[in-house]
């Protein structure tokens, strides 16, 4: 039998952010640390204001709830310190630096520019922007500037919260990362203040400041309206979204004995019943659609009359009617977006929908767009469960806007990631999860071990073997030669990281 010794007590080599080099190349492949000193996110002395981004975007990834949680990983962790030196990291370092009130919206601006010179992240012609809006709640706070009482559809509660109105991308190759953000303010008279629409309508023209190819644009039906439609394709964005119970739809008829053109109105519910027993015929699981031609909405626009005097007139518009059953949003994922009754509820009848677009040549096309909608929904999901989406307790509102914003970088580099990892996988069955890569990846346990070799300090990371199904990454964004974090690259051979399996 053996003796069971007293445990003895040592610092030891041990780190909880394995994959953090490969988000500094990551980080380092888009010029961020460049990026935050454009927009003026800067300090006069003291730690760089870029290590105290990137600190903070480790400690996103590693779900910390505060950054005293962040400064305690960045102070015990063996390879963070590594990373980080000669700095070191207080509470009131990174609280003074996040309650200052910085560009972030400007770093944000500049960030989607940067991607769009990546050959990788560049939107092109028939991409998808995906646009919603969803709660922060702030359970520690009340009544602050920018808290609005919102009431929260999954838990069925009124909640002091943040309401973000966002966009995403997904790429035609299938990478997806959030573009812009924008906080809407519940206004104390109802229909007073900036809506929701306005601020779509202002990151939509600011992405036009970057982006010139045609694009989509997928969002709820709440969004549902007729002149943000006609803004939309002024600015060349084709839409797609899904019918209320309350749309009004025509169908163009040519009477029998007059030949006249008419328009019969029609509501969604009626197209959905006239298709609906052909639907179910055609397959017992999976999507099913049927598209329905000959389909209009009326769509006001501006005219002058004979006195001169502008008025506003409608038109008959053809849009892509298509009626759908089992789509992604059936499995009713977490998010705000939990169908109610009223006028404002779905149209649908017997769990198929409608869904309607300014994309009347090509319905299929339309339907498969709104389909990549439900990518916003899981992105909402990964923020709020694996990035501490609502973990920013600060009552500071710049610190918000700070935190939200290195959330949509952490984001998009983690996206990046996932898709390289993803990139050769043949069906659906295979590859990794967000929260896969994240937690076997990004946020697990190695050791570090520190040697001289010849003269030049090297740095060995081990790595459980578990590590290895992430090797693609590995090759892929590990650093050759450093692995501190610089400004500017220094001469080779001082500092190696050597990634190993134990």
């Amino acid at each position: 039998m053996s003796a069971l010794q007293k445990p003895r007590f040592k610092e030891l080599n041990h780190g909880e952010c394995a994959g953090a080099p490969i988000l500094k190349s990551l980080w380092d492949r888009f010029d961020f640390s460049l990026l935050l000193t454009q927009s003026g996110i800067m300090k006069r002395s003291g730690t760089p204001s870029w290590l105290i981004c990137f600190l903070y975007v480790v400690g996103i990834v590693s779900n910390c709830p505060s950054v005293v949680q962040i400064v305690k990983l960045a102070s015990k962790d063996t390879l963070l310190k590594a990373m980080f030196q000669p700095w070191k990291f207080t509470q009131s370092t990174l609280s003074r630096f996040f309650t200052n009130g910085f560009a972030w919206m400007t770093f944000g601006k500049k960030r989607v520019e940067r991607l769009q010179q990546d050959p990788l992240t560049q939107l092109t012609d028939g991409d998808v922007i995906n646009l919603d809006d969803t709660h922060s709640a702030h359970p520690y706070a009340k009544q602050l500037p920018f808290l609005s009482w919102l009431f929260d559809h999954s838990m069925k509660v009124y909640v002091w919260a943040t309401n973000l109105v966002v966009l995403q991308a997904v790429l035609k190759s299938g990478l997806e990362y959030p573009l812009f953000y924008r906080v809407w303010h519940k206004p104390e008279i109802k229909g007073e203040g900036i809506t929701k629409l306005d601020l779509a309508r202002q990151m939509l023209l600011m992405l036009r400041e970057s982006v010139t190819c045609h694009l989509w644009v997928a969002m709820d039906r709440w969004y549902l309206c007729k002149q943000f439609f006609t803004f939309l394709e002024e600015n060349n964005f084709d839409w797609v979204t899904k019918a209320k119970r309350n749309t009004i739809l025509f169908r163009k008829v040519i009477e029998p004995g007059t030949r006249r053109e008419r328009f019969v109105p029609l509501t969604p519910v009626m197209l959905i019943r006239e298709v609906f027993k052909e639907l179910t015929r055609k397959a017992t699981s999976g999507l099913v659609s049927i598209s329905i031609p000959g389909i209009y909405m009326k769509r006001p626009y501006a005219a002058v009359n004979r006195k001169g005097k502008q008025v506003t007139k409608h038109k008959y518009v053809p849009i892509a009617a298509v009626v759908a059953m089992r789509l992604k949003e059936d499995e009713r994922l977490d998010s705000d977006n939990v169908e109610t009754e009223g006028e404002d509820s779905p149209a649908t009848y017997k769990g198929a929908y409608l869904i309607i677009s300014n994309r009347h040549d090509t319905p299929k096309e339309a339907l498969q767009t709104y389909i990549k909608r439900w990518r916003i929904e899981v992105f909402f999901r990964a923020a709020k469960q694996e990035l501490a989406f609502e973990k920013c307790h600060s009552e500071s509102q710049a610190h918000h806007h700070a935190h939200f914003e290195l959330l949509f970088t952490a984001e998009t580099l983690l996206a990046v990631a996932l898709f390289e990892l993803n990139k050769e996988k043949t069906s659906d069955d295979e590859g990794y999860t967000h929260g896969e890569m994240v937690r076997g990846l990004f946020h697990t346990r190695c050791q570090v071990r520190v040697k001289n070799h010849k003269g030049i300090q090297r740095i060995y990371i081990d790595c459980d073997t578990q590590v290895q199904q992430f090797a693609r990454l590995i090759e892929l964004f590990w650093p050759e030669h450093y692995l501190m974090l610089l400004w500017a690259t220094p001469k080779p051979d001082i500092y190696q990281s050597l990634p190993q399996t134990a």
